[in-house]
């Protein structure tokens, strides 16, 4: 049986959960591929005292025949009686439950958001499932599962109906860190150094359903040609699947991060809806499904919590199809083994690293020595107004720490130790001394920089306060 890497914390709400002397009611979220399925199915060994599975676009008829065949599994084979809706249903499986003997009985519904269709009433019936029964045991472990967060916040999380204040466990599954998934291929026979695994990171994210499909008698090139290049790869139709699994009017979702793929520093909502044409609820519902998803990451622009909120695209596959496969037009299906080691690809590699650097916050904290201090991590743009004789700047990573000392984070990739030039000492200090004067801060701001090997001693050096390598970003926390 393969053994579940990572997810202390989640196997810890589980068991807290198993112990209880209530009934309890988890929701377990988080994007498709993410693994949800696989840690219920691994913490509970598939012992359950039900399981149902909801189906992907199919009709309450069959959602409901599904349930009944579920029924008769759990049931020895019992012949269990047609349902015409779902309080017939929820009806049957209290029957069900009421003649188990398990002192705890685990419940597990996965892929629920699909079982919810229209004019079914599946949630109101499940509301008085748990008000009129569940909520009267102590004996109820109900597992709700499923990758359309969205639904899942609205219909569950924030219910104002019979679920409102029932959630007893919130368990959000997020992507991988870079050092679970080094965990994760060594225990699965790959030899890859550290390097290797920052740029398989930047091509599939910490997904792992995207990392069980590598193979370890490949190197990366040859891994991403057949699993995204070669005809019938297993990521070759990836955007599609996903997208329009996770959300109705997919397309428009598309857009969005298709958008965002363009412009490394992020785009405003003001210059999202004045490209793709969405506005209003619509739009800030599409947003934050997108952010809820892992799909995008929002950030406050520094001293402007409420304002110029900066979006940008978060997936690395989403990232890495739009930057290369969608427009592989030569149908090269050696396409990554031909051109990886391309000029081209410094500039993806530069601003794919600081995706991942921003995704490893509590790392970057970890590795200044203030994890436990409280801060405040957001963006800061300048953009000079008519008439100001003053460049432009950006910095995608602002630390603010309580102590007022604020760092300037840099993310450079290099595969050697990287090197600061007295050009770019001169930008730094230019960009640092533009940052206090457009702030007002004259006290507090330091460079921090981030690469995988390190800043070379030299010269120029002596501008960088504080510097972050691979090391930290693959520590365990």
């Amino acid at each position: 049986m393969e053994r579940l890497i990572g997810r202390k914390q989640e196997c810890e709400e589980l068991k807290w959960a198993m112990e209880s002397k209530r009934s309890e009611l988890i929701i377990l979220y988080g994007r498709r591929r993410i693994g949800k399925t696989f840690l219920v199915r691994r913490f509970f060994n598939d012992k359950y005292s039900f399981h149902y599975v909801g189906a992907h676009r199919q009709k309450k008829a069959v959602q409901l025949q599904n349930f009944r065949e579920a029924l008769q599994r759990y049931s020895d084979g019992n012949d269990i009686p047609q349902f015409d809706n779902w309080h017939e249903a929820f009806l049957a499986l209290q029957a069900l439950l009421e003649q188990c003997p398990d002192r705890r009985k685990v419940v597990f519904f996965d892929e629920m958001p699909w079982i919810d269709t229209q004019g079914s009433e599946f949630v109101n019936e499940l509301e008085y499932f748990w008000s009129s029964w569940v909520q009267n045991r102590d004996d109820i472990v109900f597992i709700a599962c499923g990758s359309a967060t969205s639904w899942m916040k609205e219909k569950l999380e924030d219910n104002q109906g019979g679920l409102h204040n029932r959630i007893t466990h919130s368990i959000y599954l997020r992507p991988f860190y870079l050092s679970e998934c080094k965990s994760y291929l060594i225990e699965h026979g790959f030899e890859w150094d550290d390097y290797t695994i920052l740029q398989c990171y930047m091509v599939l994210g910490g997904v792992p359903y995207y990392l069980s499909l590598l193979k370890p008698e490949l190197s990366l090139p040859e891994n991403v040609d057949s699993l995204i290049f070669g005809r019938g790869g297993d990521l070759s139709n990836e955007i599609n699947e996903l997208y329009h699994a996770l959300f109705n009017k997919a397309d428009r979702y598309i857009n969005i991060v298709k958008l965002l793929s363009t412009k490394r520093e992020g785009f405003t909502r003001g210059e999202i809806e004045q490209k793709t044409g969405y506005s209003g609820g619509g739009l800030s519902k599409m947003l934050n499904n997108l952010e809820r998803c892992d799909f995008i990451i929002s950030y406050a622009q520094f001293g402007n919590k409420n304002k110029q909120t900066l979006f940008r695209l978060a997936d690395f596959y989403t990232l890495f199809y739009f930057r290369y496969v969608e427009n592989n037009r030569t149908r090269d299906e050696q396409y990554w083994q031909h051109h990886f080691t391309d000029r081209s690809v410094e500039s993806w590699e530069g601003f794919t690293f600081e995706e991942v650097c921003l995704r490893h916050l509590p790392h970057i904290k970890r590795g200044l020595s203030i994890g436990g201090m409280a801060t405040e991590a957001s963006s800061w743009r300048y953009v000079p107004r008519k008439g100001d004789s003053r460049k432009g700047a950006q910095i995608d990573l602002v630390i603010k720490r309580a102590d007022k000392i604020i760092h300037l984070v840099e993310m450079k990739f290099s595969e050697k130790p990287y090197t600061i030039t007295k050009d770019y000492e001169k930008r730094l200090r230019e960009r640092k001394d533009l940052f206090m004067d457009v702030t007002g801060i004259m006290r507090g701001p330091v460079i921090t920089f981030i690469t995988p090997m390190g800043v070379t001693r030299g010269a120029h050096s002596s501008i960088v306060h504080s510097q972050l390598t691979a090391q930290d970003l693959f520590a365990a926390l």
